[in-house]
C-alpha cells in the first residue's frame, strides 16, 4: 500500500512526520506539491492530520498504472471548469443568487436534479444567446491542472468524456478547444436568438450520465479497473459508481464520502499522482 499526499506544497518536515506516522519504507517526491510514501501502514489519524494542513491524502494500491487506463470522464461545472455556467448566466440578469441557491440544493442531493434544472432554466426565458457567449469568454476558466491531466491522457491514448447536466453551448466549445473525445449535455431551446426557458429533449441527469459512461466503456472494451470518473455533485454519483476509480474534486460531502479518492486542495493534475 502507498500513501500519496499533495496540496499547495508539502514541506520536508511534513514529509518526515508522515513517514513516521505511516511507517513508510520509502518516500519519493512527485513534484513540488506531492509525495508518495511506499510500504505504509494505513492509519486513520493520517486523514485528520492532512486535513488540518490543507493536504489531500490517498491510500493507493501498489502497481496501479495511469497508462493502463482506457477511459476518463469528467463533469463540467465546478470540475473541469471553475464556474457553474447557469449561475453565471443568471448574473447577467440579476438572478445569480436565486439560481445558485437551486444549484446548491441539487448538488447536495436535496432536490431532484431534472426539476431543479427546469426551474433554473425557466428563469432565463427571454435572455439573448449572446449572453452565453459572454459567459464563455469572460467567466469560464479551466480548473487548475485540467490541461495537464488532459495532456497526460492523450499521451497514453486514454479517451476523454465530458458529461454535464449543463449545456451543449459550453461542452461543445470545450470539446473543440481541448480535443475531447465525446460529450453529453443539455440543449437549450432558442427562438429568434433568445432562450425560451426550456430544454430540448430529455434532461441529462444522474442516470443519463451513468449510462453514457457505461456505454463508452463498453464500446472501448475497457474493464471497470481501466476507468476513472471525476465529479463534484450528487448527480455525478451514479456515473462515479460505474468507474473503477472515482474521484471527488472539491466536492460536496455526499460525494466525498462515496468516492475512491477526494481532491480538495490539489488541482486536477493531482489525479495523475494517484497512479504509479
Amino acid at each position: 500500500m502507498n500513501l500519496v499526499v499533495q496540496g499547495a506544497a508539502v514541506t520536508a518536515a511534513q514529509a518526515a512526520e508522515l513517514v513516521r506516522m505511516s511507517g513508510a519504507a520509502a518516500s519519493e517526491t512527485l513534484g513540488p506539491r506531492a509525495i508518495r510514501l511506499r510500504g505504509v501502514t494505513r492509519r486513520e489519524d493520517v486523514g485528520a492530520w492532512c486535513m488540518e494542513r490543507r493536504l489531500d491524502h490517498a491510500w493507493v494500491p501498489e502497481g496501479r498504472r495511469f497508462a493502463g487506463l482506457r477511459l476518463l470522464a469528467m463533469d463540467m461545472d465546478s470540475t473541469l471548469i471553475t464556474i457553474e455556467c447557469i449561475d453565471e448566466i443568471g448574473g447577467f440578469i440579476d438572478k445569480k443568487q436565486e439560481i445558485a441557491a437551486i444549484t446548491a440544493q441539487a448538488m447536495r442531493g436535496e432536490i431532484d436534479y431534472p426539476e431543479s434544472l427546469r426551474r433554473r432554466v425557466s428563469l432565463l426565458a427571454g435572455l439573448g444567446i449572446d449572453i452565453l457567449e459572454r459567459v464563455y469568454l469572460e467567466k469560464l476558466q479551466l480548473s487548475p491542472g485540467a490541461e495537464a491531466l488532459i495532456q497526460r491522457c492523450k499521451q497514453h491514448d486514454i479517451r476523454l468524456l465530458l458529461v454535464s447536466g449543463g449545456f451543449s453551448f459550453f461542452t461543445e466549445r470545450l470539446r473543440t478547444r481541448l480535443g475531447l473525445d465525446d460529450t453529453l449535455s443539455n440543449v437549450l431551446d432558442v427562438e429568434n436568438g433568445k432562450l425560451t426557458g426550456r430544454v430540448l429533449g430529455g434532461i441529462v441527469d444522474a442516470d443519463e450520465k451513468a449510462a453514457k459512461f457505461k456505454a463508452m466503456a463498453q464500446r472501448l472494451g475497457a474493464s471497470r479497473a481501466q476507468t476513472v470518473a471525476i465529479g463534484d455533485g450528487a448527480n455525478d454519483l451514479k456515473m462515479m459508481s460505474e468507474a473503477g476509480i472515482s474521484i471527488a474534486y472539491r466536492a460536496k460531502p455526499v460525494v466525498r464520502t462515496k468516492a475512491t479518492h477526494a481532491l480538495d486542495y490539489s488541482g486536477l493534475d493531482g489525479v495523475i499522482n494517484l497512479f504509479e
